[in-house]
């Protein structure tokens, strides 16, 4: 078996370190596919390959009908909208990703977002405090769940909106539970976007929604910025002179923001939320062990499609 790391954002290298000598372990094939400059390399290695291990990396339909001998994709990371699940199935490569692994690297980078926001970006005046504010979370997955253990050492007032995952699990965490995505908006002065980026939730984050924020509002996106109505959240910048946006990737209509906008958003130059050596490693050898687990026990307990 030959596993295949193929990032454009390298790992840090003790986490390549580590899946090489994992793969090593188990006497499969390793190999490096790095800071490559175009998509016919990336196309290369996948067509030679068992397996792939990727992070942000563009795995089109065009990459998976190239390949041979591919039988598995994992993207180390929670999102997988880079990869093109409906070729995959149809070629019966299982698609997985790594969740939870890079999940306190993106719950800091929110909480650190806040707090330079609130300091005034760190500008020698006044600023203002988190303990008391409320802070409601949208998706209570593992971002959601470390945002919330922070946020409450912080003083915060933690809420929570997730249809999907049960109010008793919610609640064990000392979160409120609030019943409809509305209320939860009416109710905190903070928002932290955890949703991913799906036919339901892109453009779903409109003015309807952040009207509803009250006074002094700042919506915090860690997650995809395809999830936000761009149109809508400069309407909300335009209309309501107290609202703030803070995001872990720029968006299309960042050169609007920057013209009118200044001292009232932050973003990141490139998406930071995994971006610490822990995640690095948490990440690439969760995804190295799936693989070695998938081809050994047949385990699929991570597939997305």
């Amino acid at each position: 078996m030959k596993i295949t790391v193929a990032t454009v954002k390298p790992f840090a290298p003790m986490a390549v370190k580590l899946i090489r000598n994992l793969t090593k372990d188990v006497g499969y094939e390793f190999e490096l596919l790095e800071k490559y400059a175009n998509n016919s390399e990336l196309i290369e290695a996948a067509k030679n390959t068992d397996a792939l291990i990727v992070r942000s990396d563009k795995i089109t339909r065009e990459v998976i009908e190239a390949s041979e001998r591919l039988k598995i994709i994992v993207r180390a990371g929670a999102g997988y909208d880079n990869v093109d699940l409906e070729a995959a199935s149809e070629k019966g490569i299982v698609v997985m990703n790594t969740p939870g692994q890079n999940a306190n690297a993106v719950a800091e980078l929110a909480i650190g977002m806040m707090v330079f926001l609130a300091r005034g970006f760190f500008n020698g005046k006044p600023g203002t405090e988190l303990k008391e504010r409320k802070l409601g979370i949208h998706a209570y997955g593992n971002v959601g769940k470390n945002i919330a253990k922070i946020a409450k050492g912080f003083g915060m007032k933690v809420y929570a909106f997730d249809p999907f995952v049960k109010k008793e699990y919610i609640e064990k965490d000392d979160v409120k539970v609030i019943d409809s995505i509305e209320k939860l908006y009416a109710k905190c002065q903070y928002i932290s976007l955890n949703i991913p980026a799906n036919a339901k939730t892109v453009n779903s984050i409109d003015y309807n929604l952040l009207s509803k924020m009250p006074k002094d509002a700042v919506l915090v996106n860690t997650a995809r910025k395809e999830i936000i109505n761009e149109p809508d959240i400069l309407k909300m910048m335009e209309i309501r002179p107290d609202f703030k946006y803070l995001s872990d990737l720029a968006p299309n209509c960042k050169e609007k923001f920057e013209e009118k906008f200044k001292g009232r958003f932050f973003f990141s130059p490139k998406k930071m939320g995994a971006q610490t050596i822990e995640a690095n490693i948490n990440a690439g050898i969760g995804a190295a062990n799936q693989i070695v687990n998938f081809f050994e026990n047949n385990d699929k307990t991570f597939q997305v499609n």
